[in-house]
């Protein structure tokens, strides 16, 4: 009896709690913490050896979903987005004497298939084909794809025609061709589709405020998905470097177009804040029919390619708009879990907690001062003198507040040389502790036996807690000295939320209506403030995180076109209410 009640116990238990226990959400933070490659490019590393990747593709396929990128020598998968298991795999041949291993690569589900190739101007690269990537199985399906495409991007319509779209150029437009099923070789007309028109898209104009006429812009990452019975033909511009890459999407009745430019773009927009650049991407859907847009990061420091990955929800609007909510998209967000409306997004509410806030380190080297570790810009990092283990770097959030998750992005600074390409085996070894007081300490997360690349690394902890002192002491580098490019504290301090700003206000030049600067006044008790703007009133899905100024030069509207801007303030203890939408005509 006594076993049957314990039993009747736990199915009680499980009925009235396990909902709750089992349905619980876990978080993320951008950049996404995959073990990224190093470049593989000795010239490209000049000024020192350094991460990178961009040009990613996620698919989901027989339940899991595989992240490819730009020369990883390999690719990830996942259950859960959040948990990436990387597969060594090459997928050059002998011949194929180029660094480039799956060059912003493109992907294509073909029943129980998964077809996979990377950029290319020539064709003699085959096209590759797995029913069983997760045990890293691959052959060829193709020996040489004729297309010699490069940002490839395959399309696979209801109706069981292949298509690809193409284009990497600031002279020549994206392409689209139709692919034979069964040769899975192009055939019929190469069509010219889409080009650039940054005389009337002000962000897509060159500049890293859009606002550079030296080169012409870059249309690129091409990439399609179809709802409601239309093509969106999307692209990304005007330059991989820039904190205004974003991606914009062009909208036709059939998957050849001819297209027509949607209202709403850049529809991926990410020009400020800690992980800035949200463009060369791919729309896809989760396992709960949830749209998100992954795309890549700008660094841009030891090199103009020096880039990361970010995941943002994105999906449609009532009038079949594509959007992407990239507001909050570098603080924790929660992952699927349930059918969800992005436009709400996925923002957990837990604020940044140590911005600008004081740091005590164990050592500096150079210029590379302790501050930059908590400035909130992921180009600008501290380092230590060396990799010994026991330096480290703390943090003073000002107050006791409620911690609930940090993240450690690692910088690179005298990276070993021979660290080109991809580099298994490597590891970061850290200790976490916290105080009330900064002088009486208690181990928060102890990583000290850790063996996972983690450059990027992001801890949600189990249960909140109450201190004012975070401190990171290194224990293992891969290589390099340790160094930080932010030490980003979230939760919720417990004082009094931003007041609302006022006297905000958007001036559009007369001269050129690409351009505006929006003014407002200073919150004192805000560190940061969100300008959201969009095309009508109910369709604010752009925003710009701007901190320590009250000004903002913007450079990104279309020419003939209206535009609704309102502004939040923000700081650690929350959001303040947002202002009355401004009309800027």
């Amino acid at each position: 009896m006594k076993s049957r009640f314990a039993f009747c116990g736990w199915i009680f238990f499980l009925l009235f709690f396990g909902n709750n226990v089992w349905s619980q959400q876990h978080t993320y933070c951008n950049p996404i913490n995959i073990d990224y490659g190093y470049t593989p490019i000795p010239n490209f590393s000049e000024a020192g050896r350094h991460r990178a990747t961009a040009d990613p593709v996620i698919v989901l396929f027989k339940g899991d979903y595989y992240l490819f990128s730009t020369n990883q020598w390999g690719y990830w998968w996942s259950h859960d987005m959040l948990h990436w298991n990387f597969k060594s795999h090459s997928f050059l041949k002998p011949y194929h004497h180029v660094y480039d291993d799956l060059c912003a690569p493109a992907t294509l589900v073909l029943g129980d298939t998964l077809l996979l190739i990377g950029s290319t101007y020539t064709k003699n690269f085959p096209l590759w084909m797995s029913t069983d990537p997760k045990k890293n199985m691959w052959k060829e399906a193709v020996d040489s794809f004729q297309a010699g495409a490069w940002d490839p991007g395959f399309f696979l319509d209801d109706d069981g025609r292949i298509y690809l779209y193409h284009g990497s150029s600031n002279l020549y437009p994206l392409y689209g061709w139709e692919i034979d099923r069964k040769s899975l070789q192009p055939f019929g007309e190469h069509k010219e589709l889409i080009k650039l028109h940054d005389d009337l898209h002000g962000w897509e104009r060159f500049g890293e405020y859009n606002d550079n006429n030296f080169l012409n812009p870059f249309i690129e990452g091409a990439w399609m998905n179809k709802h409601n019975g239309k093509y969106y033909l999307q692209y990304g511009a005007p330059g991989t470097e820039m904190s205004g890459y974003g991606d914009g999407v062009y909208i036709s009745d059939h998957p050849l177009g001819p297209f027509t430019y949607q209202s709403h773009n850049p529809f991926s927009y990410k020009p400020g804040g800690f992980a800035r650049g949200a463009g060369h991407g791919a729309t896809y859907q989760d396992l709960f029919g949830n749209w998100w847009h992954i795309s890549s990061i700008v660094v841009n420091m030891k090199n103009n390619f020096e880039r990361r990955l970010g995941i943002w929800p994105a999906g449609f609007d009532k009038d079949d708009l594509l959007y992407t909510n990239t507001a909050f998209g570098d603080y924790p967000q929660y992952l699927p879990a349930e059918k969800k409306d992005h436009l709400d997004g996925n923002f957990t509410g837990w604020m940044l907690l140590n911005y600008n806030r004081p740091v005590q380190v164990s050592s500096t080297y150079g210029g590379y001062e302790p501050n930059f570790a908590v400035d909130e810009s992921i180009r600008t990092y501290w380092s230590a003198a060396s990799a010994k283990a026991g330096e480290f770097i703390q943090s003073d959030l000002g107050s006791v507040s409620t911690v609930r998750a940090i993240q450690i992005n690692y910088a690179d600074q005298d990276v070993d040389s021979s660290f080109l390409g991809k580099i298994n085996g490597i590891y970061h070894q850290y200790k976490l502790w916290q105080s009330v007081d900064g002088k009486n300490w208690k181990i928060l997360v102890d990583k000290s036996q850790n063996k996972t690349d983690v450059p990027h690394d992001y801890i949600e902890l189990p249960q909140p807690i109450e201190t004012r002192f975070i401190k990171l002491e290194n224990i293992h580098m891969p290589t390099g000295k340790f160094a930080i490019s932010g030490l980003r504290v979230f939760g919720k301090g417990h004082g009094a939320k931003p007041d609302t700003v006022k006297n905000f206000i958007v001036l559009r030049s007369e001269n050129d209506k690409r351009n505006a600067v929006i003014k407002w006044y200073a919150v004192n008790n805000a560190y940061a403030y969100n300008i959201y703007y969009g095309i009508a009133p109910d369709k604010l899905y752009s925003c710009v995180m701007v901190h320590g100024d009250n000004q903002y030069y913007f450079k990104a509207m279309d020419k003939d076109r209206a535009y609704y801007f309102c502004i939040e303030a923000i700081n650690e203890n929350g959001l303040s209410a947002k202002t009355k939408i401004f009309k800027a005509e």
